[in-house]
């Protein structure tokens, strides 16, 4: 077994920039080109560019009218016309019209009276230059038109070629290699089914597609087994082809088979191993033959920190560009998230508006989380020296979407239901979109949620023994001062999910008690947690008989993934879950789901058309596809005492 990489010594990210700027020599690595003027847009400018031409080349009319000597006008007035000889006192012209000889202004069309014998008059005079376009009025030939470490635009491209300039020169476009390693790893051109202890190779992809931005040239080789002897290989030949920079993907971490750190060794001059920001810490540099070589990790959200914090700010420098930065927005934090301390921390967060307040709520972290970034509208930085942010905190975020994007987010903070995917897609296929973000954190935590003013609804499906009735009373205790207004969504199925076929023979709550059973729970505070321990109590059966009790998944597909994937054998949930996947279901009971509204959102865009939408017949034909939905009360108000409404 080979030794393992130890992180001594971790570096804050400018430090690390710092480093590899340092050890690479810019002006020998990137060269100049010379590209034709049309297919420059995007590209930088390596040296001044003087105008050619001057622009417009010739005194020109800005007008349709006639071309004057103003001279000729002096003492036109009103009650005094001047009339005017075509062809000898004026000229037609057309604008862009090139002005005839011994003229210097132009007298609109408009501006012109014809009378009854088509003799033609004016009743002001003109003044020089009077709607003209002078020589060089936009740009004089020999004077500077861009400087050097310009990024040209579209604009740039039409300015250069009136003024004459056919060929620009250029920094080359900066040149990537991609090497992504591992046993595990599955290469994507192969539509691979992975078996267990297998991933599909995918950063490549994301780093292509951010290269491009960054306006580089991208080169992706297969996926390269765990072998030192054969990644250097690979990474020898990357170095001496034309690439600039050599990006290996996995294999820089501290496993007994990530073996990058040896072959950069082997290669040249180790600079930094391990980042002080989580994710993103095992980012591994080095230089060799003059060309950087990036360890990066190998899960995609500590991939993506590598990428983005580290290979964007040095693609930038390298080609003499601005490095890529997102617009910031103070946003309110919607939960209490606590940090490690020395380790600047990276959250992924939802935003929307709500009033004047931008809310944040953080998405679940973890290095391998992909989806939360294709979820997220922001990021934001817990500082290394600080253990966490309290709720209710403000802090600045980087922005991943357009600012006016956070006013078209609907924030739900509540129980998870599959129904709030289908919602989300629907919104999202309206001629107005509107875009639904969900964080779940059960019944419970969305009523917490309301009343910390931080969601705009919250899914929620509590039921009270007592009363029989679903989620009102609950309000009184946990939401008592704020007006909501409770919509249904479904009437829903709970049950028990198992694997198809239900090979274990689960037939009931007394089947969980079994040695031979795993489950799965629900976290504490979701409704399906307390609707368990409802029926638990019931009959009698004590929570600490059932082994995996204290297994806690945070929604129902979660539950269903641990059954599927063997990883445990039943687990409480609703119908249209086991569904998804292909499991069994054994019913247990019907629970109805709300949404809970604030009464002064009410009247807001977002809320009036999720209720429009709730309303239609064909949104409730489509909850009751999925399974194990009933729609009778989808998009009516509740009211207590209601129940199931039947």
């Amino acid at each position: 077994m080979a030794p393992r990489n130890i992180y001594l010594h971790t570096l804050p990210v400018p430090e690390a920039l710092e480093r590899a700027r340092a050890a690479l020599d810019r002006a020998a690595l990137v060269a100049t080109q010379r590209t034709p003027t049309h297919e420059a847009a995007g590209r930088v400018t390596a040296a001044p560019i003087y105008a050619h031409l001057s622009s417009p080349p010739y005194h020109s009319a800005a007008m349709d009218g006639y071309a004057v000597r103003a001279e000729d006008t002096f003492g036109a007035r009103e009650e005094a016309p001047l009339k005017l000889e075509p062809g000898r006192t004026c000229f037609a012209v057309n604008t862009g019209q090139a002005l005839p000889e011994n003229t210097n202004a132009v007298i609109r069309i408009e501006d012109i009276i014809t009378r009854a014998d088509g003799a033609l008059e004016i009743e002001a005079a003109a003044y020089p230059w009077m709607h003209v376009r002078r020589v060089g009025d936009d740009v004089i030939a020999t004077e500077l038109l861009l400087p050097q470490n310009h990024l040209l635009s579209p604009y740039d491209i039409g300015a250069l070629l009136t003024a004459g300039v056919w060929e620009v020169d250029t920094w080359e476009p900066i040149r990537l290699t991609f090497v992504p390693t591992g046993d595990e790893v599955l290469d994507f051109t192969t539509r691979p089914t992975p078996q267990p202890g297998q991933v599909v190779e995918s950063n490549s992809q994301i780093f292509q597609a951010l290269a491009h931005q960054w306006g580089a040239v991208t080169r992706r080789v297969p996926p390269v087994p765990d072998d030192p002897e054969r990644l250097r290989a690979a990474v020898q030949e990357a170095l001496e082809s034309d690439a600039h920079l050599v990006v290996v993907g996995a294999g820089s971490s501290a496993g007994s088979k990530d073996f990058t750190r040896q072959v950069f060794e082997s290669l040249g001059q180790i600079l930094v191993h391990g980042l002080a920001v989580s994710p993103g810490k095992p980012t591994l540099l080095a230089v060799a033959q003059g060309k950087l070589l990036v360890g990066a990790p190998g899960f995609p959200s500590s991939a993506i920190v590598c990428f983005e914090e580290i290979v964007a700010p040095l693609v930038a420098w390298l080609g003499h560009r601005q490095p890529p930065l997102r617009p910031r927005k103070d946003v309110k934090l919607t939960r209490k998230t606590a940090s490690k301390l020395g380790t600047e921390e990276i959250l992924r967060l939802a935003v929307g508006t709500c009033g004047e307040q931008a809310l944040a709520t953080p998405f679940s972290r973890g290095a391998g989380l992909l989806s939360s970034l294709t979820r997220a509208q922001a990021l934001a930085r817990i500082p290394a020296n600080s253990e966490g942010i309290e709720q209710g905190a403000e802090l600045e975020a980087e922005l991943l979407v357009p600012e006016a994007n956070l006013e078209r987010v609907l924030l739900h903070v509540g129980s998870h239901d599959n129904t709030l995917d289908l919602l989300s897609n629907e919104l999202m296929g309206l001629a107005d979109p509107y875009r639904l973000v969900s964080t779940h954190v059960g019944s419970l935590g969305g009523l917490t949620a309301l009343k910390d003013g931080s969601a705009m609804i919250s899914g929620c499906h509590l039921f009270d023994p007592h009363s029989q009735d679903f989620n009102f009373p609950f309000l009184a205790r946990y939401v008592p001062d704020i007006p909501l207004t409770l919509v249904n969504l479904a009437i829903r199925h709970q049950g028990l999910i198992v694997a198809a076929g239900n090979p274990k023979d689960i037939q009931g709550l007394a089947d969980l008690t079994r040695a031979d059973v795993n489950f799965v729970n629900r976290q504490r505070g979701a409704g399906t947690r307390i609707l368990l321990d409802h029926h638990l109590q019931q009959t009698g059966i004590a929570p600490r008989s059932i082994n995996g009790y204290q297994r806690e998944e945070h929604t129902h597909m979660a539950v269903a993934i641990n059954i599927s994937s063997g990883a445990a054998d039943c687990g409480l949930g609703i119908f249209s879950a086991a569904r998804a996947l292909d499991l069994d279901f054994v019913p247990l009971a019907s629970e109805r789901y709300d949404l809970l509204i604030p009464n002064h959102l009410l009247d807001d865009p977002r809320i009036v058309t999720l209720l429009e939408l709730l309303r239609t017949t064909r949104i409730r034909e489509k909850i009751a596809a999925l399974g194990g939905y009933e729609v009778y009360l989808t998009g009516e108000i509740m009211t207590p005492g209601l129940g199931l409404g039947r």
